[in-house]
């Protein structure tokens, strides 16, 4: 993240109805009709100049359904901000006493599972072309997604065909299916459908859709999900998908550098 970036970013978060526009998209996305409708006295238009300037600051991130507009949040530059000036040790620390915080004063006492939904929706610029960005999410996976559900020296592996397999396994026999391809179009997009680390009565699909800008790749996630969720999943998946993609893949691409736990 460069100055110039930051700089667009410190602007749009110096208005309180843009942080406002940013806390209504925390919960789910939006329209502009619906967030306009927030803001009694403000006109249609002074909102969307609001938006316009969150979405130059890379805030905002819009999908178009027909003729309507939906507004998602994108939280990544903030994440890119913030490890600017901390460390993983600083920020993890941090957000224990958050969460300390939170739970002492009460306003997150009810974790059990409720039916519901949530949708992530998130842009990384990655400075290399498409298809090594596209190699890398499949034959190189292993490399840089750091996760697992089958302990330490366990293997993952992607088949980028229709049917194929997000597999992990151990040598010991122990595997998990992280999700299954639905939809393949190499080097544009790989969509697949799969739990991600949750359990029980969810639906899950997830898709990566890699678009070429000159030298560099925009590379867009988007996750759904719906069923018997724990309220923190949400949380958890965001900060997941930031941390693998517009950290540990970003890095491995550009960098060709591992994440510490791969070394």
């Amino acid at each position: 993240m460069d100055d110039q970036d930051l700089t667009l970013m410190f602007k749009a978060l110096g208005h309180p109805i843009r942080r406002d526009i940013l806390d209504l998209l925390k919960g789910k996305p939006k329209t502009t009709s619906e967030l306009t409708g927030y803001f009694k006295n403000v006109s249609r238009y002074a909102v969307m100049k609001h938006l316009n300037i969150l979405e130059q600051a890379n805030l905002l991130l819009i999908r178009r359904e027909g003729r309507t507009r939906v507004n998602y949040i994108n939280i990544v530059p903030l994440q890119q901000m913030l490890n600017r000036w901390s460390t993983r040790y600083q920020s993890n620390f941090a957000s224990a006493i958050v969460s300390l915080k939170t739970k002492i004063e009460g306003s997150n006492n009810d974790m059990s599972l409720v039916h519901d939904s949530f949708q992530i929706e998130q842009e990384i610029i990655i400075n290399a072309n498409r298809e090594k960005v596209y190699n890398a999410m499949t034959k190189g996976i292993n490399d840089w997604w750091t996760y697992r559900l089958c302990g330490d020296g366990s293997i993952l592996t992607l088949e980028p065909k229709v049917g194929g397999k997000f597999l992990e396994a151990n040598k010991n026999g122990k595997a998990a299916l992280w999700g299954t391809v639905i939809k393949i179009n190499p080097p544009e997009e790989i969509r697949l459908s799969g739990l991600l680390g949750m359990e029980g009565a969810v639906n899950s699909s997830y898709s990566f859709k890699l678009e070429e800008k000159g030298s560099s790749t925009v590379l867009k996630l988007s996750h759904h999900a719906v069923g018997l969720l724990n309220p923190d999943w949400q949380h958890s998946h965001n900060e997941g998908w930031k941390e693998l993609l517009g950290d540990f893949l970003k890095n491995y691409v550009e960098k060709n550098e591992l994440p510490k736990s791969n070394k």
